[in-house]
């Protein structure tokens, strides 16, 4: 057997490390030729002496020559390439046939169209690069010609529940409703009233997943729930109005898919990346992940209950910036990302998140996508627009 040759962009993150985790347990499947980070230069030195790639990548060109001799210095020969158009030109390349897009946040964009357009096995982490540029993906894929697999928790059990993975007709299919679960993240069943002082530590805190601090903030907002409202939108073809969310704290049930008959199937596991990850590596096949076996009895009992979002709202917006259209997902996440940016610095309050965004949407309409220049300005103009806002509410 062949190993696939993957690219890990964003090696250095929690998404990252689990998919390292798994490709070491099968180096006769898995290479991970291409490794990179934006600016962590040891953790990626680190990764570069144990998986040795053949191209490692720090995507702040400052830091080249830093990586450059802490390779050295690790006895590490490897290429050392910079800057994100370094990250395109990897995603398209020769070096790889799979690439792992999970680069935090809109700079994820140009790499993961990149691999999309290349035909290459797309492991999609990135929820961005479907949240903000659907269209422009469908594109791709459909120009490259390659295959799509989600590894988002709640897409890819969406994806095994689904017949064929991503039915052209999800009607076709009978599909009725397509439903995430949320965690509720730290601060579920909690009112407004008690998360008017809330701190970014506890925010932070996630009761079930380890993942970074964006992604944490967002989890804890419901916005990451929203974000992947979208991103089914764009994955499957849902409709709005077929796309529902549950809160269940346990975490175990990642998505059902509700058919017309009355059946839903969902997928369970524990909440570890490494299985999302797994599955989409081997697909169509199964491999082992390092998790452990579910032991339902064990669990005991899992729970369901509708999400809160005149406490949460952010779960809100989003369905809204959906039903909007054009390009009014990317001013959700670029304003989101401010938001949560100064959240983490102290300067914006928790509840005031979902503020921001709102006041940003309002004040920019929705306009269609046509390409990436055009997606790209309106993406600064909303950063730029919500740092001003951000300016005036702090004052």
């Amino acid at each position: 057997m062949t190993p696939r040759r993957i690219a890990v962009l964003g090696a250095t993150g929690s998404i990252g490390g689990s998919a390292l985790d798994v490709i070491a347990r099968h180096p006769e499947r898995y290479r991970a030729s291409v490794l990179s980070a934006h600016r962590n230069v040891n953790a990626l030195a680190v990764l570069c002496a144990r998986f040795r790639p053949e191209l490692a990548i720090i995507t702040d060109p400052a830091l080249e020559g830093a990586l450059a001799r802490r390779l050295a210095a690790l006895e590490v020969n490897c290429t050392v390439a910079a800057g994100p158009a370094a990250l395109e030109q990897a995603a398209a390349g020769t070096l790889c046939d799979t690439v792992l897009a999970a680069v935090v946040g809109a700079a994820g964009l140009n790499s993961t169209l990149a691999a999309a357009r290349s035909g290459k096995r797309l492991l999609l982490a990135n929820k961005e690069s479907a949240v903000c540029a659907g269209a422009l993906l469908h594109a791709a894929l459909q120009e490259g010609g390659g295959a799509l697999l989600p590894v988002d928790s709640e897409h890819n059990a969406l994806f095994q529940c689904l017949p064929g993975g991503r039915p052209p007709d999800l009607a076709a299919a009978g599909v009725r409703r397509l439903i995430l679960t949320a965690s509720g993240g730290p601060f579920r069943g909690r009112t407004r009233g008690e998360l008017g002082h809330v701190t970014p530590a506890q925010a932070c805190a996630h009761p079930n997943w380890v993942m970074g601090r964006k992604i944490s903030v967002d989890s804890a907002t419901l916005m990451n729930k929203g974000l992947e409202v979208i991103e089914a939108h764009v994955l499957f073809g849902a409709p709005v109005a077929s796309i529902d969310v549950l809160v269940h704290p346990q975490s175990l049930v990642h998505a059902l898919v509700e058919y017309v008959d009355g059946a839903v199937l969902a997928e369970l596991g524990h909440p570890d990346m490494r299985t999302a990850l797994a599955q989409a590596l081997a697909w169509p096949e199964r491999t082992s992940s390092g998790v452990p076996f579910l032991d339902l009895a064990a669990r005991g009992k899992l729970e369901f209950e509708r999400p809160d979002t005149a406490t949460f709202r952010c779960l809100d917006l989003a369905f809204q910036a959906l039903a909007a259209g054009g390009d009014a997902p990317a001013i959700l996440n670029a304003s989101n990302e401010i938001a949560v940016e100064a959240f983490l610095a102290g300067s914006l309050p928790f509840l005031a998140i979902a503020d921001l965004i709102e006041t940003v949407l309002n004040a920019l309409p929705a306009e269609p996508v046509r390409d990436v220049g055009s997606l790209i300005h309106r993406d600064l103009t909303a950063r730029a627009k919500a740092r001003a806002m951000l300016a005036r509410m702090c004052c």
